[in-house]
């Protein structure tokens, strides 16, 4: 990957809907290249996909909360039900292996505390393995991004 499929990768993060002509013209080069460009990256899969960036609180999810977990136990078949099931949990945006104190670092949003109550009795507790549960909420953003910084050479 060269500076120029970086930069359309930039360019793509932060505006998704441009044009193929707007994109080729931001990054400095023709259309067909760039497009060319575009493909190789979606089919290597360097691209995964196109998303919109929904404002959550706007959407009605308000509140957000990073939960540590850490497990009871660390056999596979407790580590594989764990992770098989936080999958399929619809609050949990995102789901962290980490190294350190706790096993899990989950980026969950809810509408409120009740919300969150809810969330962790019914859909938490019933996972099985868990022996305990830490959680932190965000109650400012300073800064958030999904625009990956270009590599240093």
């Amino acid at each position: 990957m060269d500076d120029k499929d970086q930069r359309i990768i930039r360019t793509l993060q932060r505006e998704g809907r441009m044009t193929n002509q707007d994109l080729a013209a931001e990054v400095n080069l023709s259309p067909s290249p760039c497009l060319r460009r575009v493909k190789l990256l979606e089919q290597s899969g360097v691209i995964k996909g196109y998303s919109a960036d929904i404002d959550a609180e706007a959407y009605g999810l308000g509140v957000t909360v990073f939960v540590r977990v850490s497990l009871a136990d660390h056999t596979e078949a407790t580590v594989k039900q764990f992770e098989s099931d936080i999958e399929r949990v619809d609050q949990v945006l995102e789901c962290y292996v980490m190294t350190g104190s706790s096993d899990y670092l989950l980026r969950v949003v809810v509408a409120d505390l009740a919300d969150y109550e809810k969330f962790v009795r019914q859909k938490l507790h019933p996972i099985g393995g868990v022996a305990s549960l830490d959680s932190s909420f965000v109650y400012g953003v300073v800064k958030k991004t999904n625009v990956l910084p270009m590599l240093i050479d």
